[in-house]
């Protein structure tokens, strides 16, 4: 949902509601691992709605210093290079995503569904992304693993997971965010966040 959250918010409206929704949630039901998804989650709704602002700039610029922290630790460069395959193909897509079909308040619809696509990928990938440098750069893989190899067999699981969760954001976001976009632009409910088209 964060792709649609970030189409139907803009960035900063998104960015807000994303990290109120995701600390009510932690509120409610504790996790173990609640520090990465406070963060991500809201990070992942800020990356999607400057991309469907065709605001790429900013989005290029997080992942390129997330990436960098990433290969600059010693574990980065340890773990398996097909466990971050999506993000380094996210970090592809930045550009092409956000200037398919240009901005969401004016987008050509026929072009709606290969932009919705593109960004939803580029947000779950940056999420996964925000997730991996909160564990290894920012070393919070101290807290959950006492030793590599541990780390090593999680990494690679969570990986797993991740490829699955990638299919299934840009699945759900084609069959649900593409009507519901589709049905507010048509109707002129999209507008930006000082109330302005664009």
């Amino acid at each position: 949902m964060e792709p649609i959250e970030g189409a139907i918010l803009g960035p900063f409206l998104g960015f807000t509601a994303a990290l109120t929704g995701s600390l009510t949630t932690r509120m409610i039901k504790p996790d173990p691992f609640w520090m990465f998804g406070i963060i991500a989650e809201p990070v992942g709704v800020l990356a999607a709605g400057m991309l469907f602002k065709a605001r790429w700039k900013t989005v290029l610029g997080l992942y390129l210093a997330t990436l960098v922290a990433y290969f600059m630790h010693p574990y980065g460069r340890s773990l398996p290079f097909w466990t971050i395959l999506d993000v380094l193909a996210a970090l592809a897509l930045i550009y092409p995503a956000a200037k398919i079909g240009g901005k969401i308040q004016t987008a050509n619809i026929k072009r709606l569904s290969l932009k919705m696509a593109s960004v939803s990928f580029v947000c779950i990938a940056t999420d996964s992304l925000i997730r991996i440098f909160l564990l290894i750069p920012c070393g919070l893989h101290i807290l959950f693993f006492g030793n590599f190899d541990s780390l090593f067999a999680a990494f690679v699981e969570a990986a797993v997971q991740s490829y699955i969760e990638d299919l299934i954001a840009v699945v759900v976001s084609l069959f649900v965010g593409v009507p519901l976009l589709s049905t507010m632009l048509k109707h002129g409910f999209l507008i930006g966040e000082k109330g302005n088209r664009g």
